[in-house]
């Protein structure tokens, strides 16, 4: 599994909300700039996140985007479902149908090892664990 721009940089923003939560709305301008994001793609990123019920937008003056739920609370596989889609390496664990050698593959019981390993650990890991201070030193946050 290769994650794209979308995974990559949607992870950066909503870290980027996560460490600014409970200061008011973030304008995307700031997202922007903090994270080296062009506004364009970044709006279309927090309209998926926010179609995935992951951040709200506020209007007005002093409007902008803030985390749907406490930091908390938002485990990183959500992010990247919603941003890229299943998380399956291969095609024919998600749907059997595709292969007819589904029932006798003798790959299968590893595709599906890998991915359900993908998905405990981004599972094990919240927006909370990666906005601390020191996420970045290497240290586990669980």
């Amino acid at each position: 599994m290769k994650l794209s721009t979308r995974g990559r940089y949607g992870l950066r923003a909503m870290i980027e909300l996560a460490k600014r939560h409970g200061s008011g709305p973030v304008l995307t301008n700031t997202i922007s700039e903090t994270q080296g994001i062009s506004t364009k793609y970044l709006h279309a990123l927090l309209n998926t996140l926010r179609a995935a019920g992951l951040v709200r937008s506020i209007r007005g003056a002093k409007g902008g985007f803030v985390l749907a739920r406490e930091p908390s609370d938002i485990d990183i596989k959500e992010i990247v479902v919603a941003l890229e889609g299943s998380l399956g390496i291969v095609d024919c664990v998600q749907t059997p149908d595709l292969c007819g050698k589904n029932k006798d593959c003798p790959a299968r019981r590893l595709w599906e090892e890998v991915g359900n390993a993908i998905s405990a650990v981004l599972t094990k890991y919240t927006l909370e664990d990666l906005a601390r201070p020191d996420a970045c030193a290497g240290k586990p946050a669980r």
